[in-house]
């Protein structure tokens, strides 16, 4: 499998879920301003929508959007934790975070991102994001990941997520259990090798 991405985009969501599965993967970088990957390939020939992640099959199939591709690399692995049997309710509560994050976290710092955004709509942007942290905090008490004690591919993608606070300057000291979320799952042997691999910090 290939795994298209770009350093610390929502990408990093199945890049991890990948290394915590165990499988064979390749990584493609894509330049998200020229739209070329490190092979020099029009990246628009790979994925229409001109965005990552996309997963490669070894058939040469390819899936694009985050919550579809770990759902994907968790059933290839159902040992590996990261999803919950299908038909099952903790599959569905799987399925609800992996929407909320989309819809609600990732789309929410989408404009802030973005140099043409008016200043007065990314504080706005900012505002509801906090009021969303403030929510994710609360589910978060008293436990070690989303669905409880095992760490799932949600939990790749709100870690994904949320790590760009820093980008924009948001405290999550805030959110104590948010925080403390963020460093349990960042001091993953796994996701440390994603960020590592990626240059978001020290190899």
């Amino acid at each position: 499998m290939r795994l298209y991405f770009f350093p610390g985009a929502c990408s990093m969501s199945p890049h991890i879920a990948l290394r915590e599965a165990g499988l064979p993967f390749e990584l493609e970088r894509v330049d998200p301003k020229t739209k070329k990957t490190a092979a020099g390939v029009d990246f628009f020939t790979v994925n229409a929508k001109g965005m990552v992640p996309v997963l490669e099959l070894d058939g040469g199939e390819r899936l694009t959007e985050g919550p579809a591709i770990v759902q994907y690399i968790a059933d290839q692995k159902p040992g590996s934790g990261l999803a919950p049997a299908n038909g099952t309710l903790a599959r569905a509560r799987l399925q609800e975070w992996l929407n909320y994050i989309t819809a609600e976290l990732h789309k929410t710092f989408t404009p802030m991102f973005k140099p043409d955004t008016p200043d007065a709509y990314k504080a706005i942007a900012r505002a509801n994001l906090e009021a969303r942290f403030k929510y994710v905090d609360g589910q978060l008490a008293g436990k070690q990941y989303l669905l409880g004690d095992t760490f799932t591919a949600a939990d790749a993608y709100l870690f994904t997520v949320v790590n760009w606070s820093r980008l924009h300057k948001i405290d999550l000291a805030t959110w104590p259990n948010l925080a403390a979320y963020m460093e349990r799952v960042r001091a993953r042997p796994k996701v440390q090798e994603a960020m590592k691999a990626e240059g978001l910090i020290k190899a």
